[in-house]
């Protein structure tokens, strides 16, 4: 028997979330995907010295461009990796913010370009508030593709595919997080709150024939993973890589087409209104959506104060 890591290659794009080459290269994924965090991370690493070092005089004084710079920077070097495609993301910061979103979007993409990387192998990732959402619908039509992030809920991620966002990222072991934090219990995968909030956003995409991709990240053990057997992308970390690379269990197709066909969702009107006041409902949601901001910008923040002091 192949191991599970073979196993949902058949049926599942495999992402590597991370910003380490080495993993990569070991696992062998179709795209790479990468955030503040996971740079910041890499960042202080001795081997990535010479990238960083690098962006820093290209970027001169502009912390701004700096950032940008460096993430574009990982971004080549993964893509000489990976035969798809990086996800780069635009300042958490300006997550409230439309036409800044859309600018720095625009100053990444050109630096990709610079470089002589096509804008299709590129997904600018977004935080999905209503802001994001719009800076995606302009962005995409374009030609710019987005990746849109920190989703957790049915709401956010329909108002990304009314948007026509290429990918859509749920965020599965943070809803787990949440709700084993709150409510004391135990989840097993099949009763895992974010594996079900991901089905529910596959099987919404399908059944209303949005082409919008479903990319499953954020994964807490591998069981959550074999759960979602068949959605479009899973992201997942050289720790769980590697653990579905040793296991040879069977693997089951979870999502289809089928599975979608059957659900008993319901298609959803999306206005800014709605969109804010089902969000403003779901608790979990608006705690995660504004903590994953939060934190992902004080990495940047991090990150910015590391280069400073080192380079």
């Amino acid at each position: 028997m192949s191991s599970q890591l073979e196993q949902l290659r058949s049926m599942t794009t495999i992402v590597a979330d991370t910003s380490d080459f080495t993993a990569i290269e070991m696992y062998r994924p179709e795209d790479a995907t990468t955030n503040p965090s996971l740079v910041f991370q890499a960042a202080q690493k001795p081997e990535y010295r010479d990238l960083i070092k690098k962006a820093a005089q290209q970027a001169g004084a502009d912390q701004n461009l700096l950032i940008d710079t460096l993430f574009v920077a990982f971004g080549i070097e993964l893509l000489k990796i990976v035969p798809g495609r990086v996800s780069t993301e635009v300042d958490p910061s300006l997550s409230f913010d439309t036409q800044k979103t859309i600018d720095r979007t625009k100053q990444i993409i050109s630096l990709y370009e610079d470089q002589g990387i096509p804008r299709d192998r590129v997904l600018i990732k977004l935080a999905t508030t209503w802001e994001g959402v719009r800076a995606a619908e302009v962005l995409e039509m374009e030609g710019i593709h987005c990746n849109m992030t920190l989703i957790f809920s049915l709401i956010q991620a329909a108002a990304c595919m009314n948007a026509k966002a290429t990918l859509i990222s749920p965020f599965v072991g943070r809803v787990l997080d949440w709700y084993t934090k709150t409510t004391g219990n135990t989840y097993t995968g099949e009763t895992d709150p974010g594996v079900t909030l991901v089905r529910n956003i596959y099987n919404y995409g399908k059944k209303f024939g949005h082409k919008t991709q479903i990319m499953g990240a954020s994964f807490r053990n591998k069981e959550e993973i074999v759960c979602l057997a068949g959605c479009d992308l899973l992201t997942i970390s050289p720790k769980l890589l590697n653990e579905l690379h040793q296991c040879s269990d069977t693997v089951s197709q979870q999502l289809s087409q089928k599975t979608a066909d059957c659900s008993a969702l319901e298609k959803m009107a999306i206005s800014e209104s709605r969109f804010k006041y089902l969000l403003n409902e779901d608790a979990m949601a608006t705690e995660k959506l504004a903590e994953g901001i939060r934190s992902f910008a004080k990495d940047t923040e991090k990150l910015k104060a590391f280069i400073s002091e080192n380079f």
